[in-house]
């Protein structure tokens, strides 16, 4: 195995970690926990499952660092590609992302404090402090919503990069520019026309799956070795 392929199967392998580790809180624990419109039997879900929702924080803290190794992974990828695309596709998909992965660990711990009631809390009732909880589950959604447009815009560069590169295929740059138009997409339509959010994350599916395909190429296929002479190096 040369040493792009093995670059491209250490990054395809963070990556596919971040696929399998992501969803949990994303889609998994609200999907199982909570229920829309209705705080008090959300915060009854939390408390009675615990462990699942701190697992859900747990999670976030492990993609905001697993993110930055993605990233620090691929630049070694890239490395001869193009530095200022690189540089790019860090801030947006490793630091900016990591830093929003802890803000909402915190938005989550916030709740759970809620949701215990602990004895400096007495001063709110129940019913206040299950609103409350809510409160910062729906900012954990808004700060994901917003989030999206990052998730997007990184994959810009990384596209560019692909497409550059010489040693993946074309197709695959291709089609993360198009996950990417899905992705800010999304996001704008969460703050302009929410009640569409869903219908837009349904259409979108397919083109966003342009991120597993790359992530499958890197761990099976790795990168052909072979000189990138020629390759345009603007930055």
């Amino acid at each position: 195995m040369t040493s792009r392929s093995r670059n491209a199967r250490i990054a395809g392998l963070v990556y596919l970690l971040l696929v399998f580790v992501g969803p949990v809180r994303l889609i998994y624990i609200p999907s199982t926990l909570f229920v829309t419109g209705d705080a008090t039997a959300t915060a009854s879900n939390i408390a009675e499952h615990e462990f699942l929702f701190r697992f859900g924080i747990v999670t976030e803290l492990l993609c905001g660092a697993l993110l930055i190794y993605l990233v620090l992974a691929l630049c070694r990828l890239f490395k001869r590609v193009g530095q200022a695309q690189a540089a790019l596709m860090v801030i947006l998909g490793g630091v900016m992302p990591g830093v929003i992965f802890l803000i909402n660990a915190a938005n989550d711990a916030a709740a759970m404090i809620l949701v215990k009631g602990d004895d400096f809390l007495t001063v709110f009732d129940k019913p206040q402090r299950d609103a409350l909880a809510f409160l910062f589950l729906r900012l954990h959604h808004q700060v994901d919503v917003a989030a999206e447009v990052l998730w997007g815009l990184w994959l810009f560069p990384l596209a560019i990069l692909v497409l550059r590169s010489g040693f993946l295929p074309r197709f695959l740059g291709y089609w993360l520019i198009i996950a990417g138009i899905s992705y800010v997409a999304l996001s704008f339509t969460g703050e302009l026309l929410p009640q569409s959010y869903d219908t837009v994350f349904s259409i979108g599916s397919i083109p966003r799956l342009g991120e597993l395909a790359f992530v499958l190429w890197l761990l099976v296929m790795g990168a052909k070795d072979r000189t990138t002479e020629g390759l345009a190096r603007k930055n």
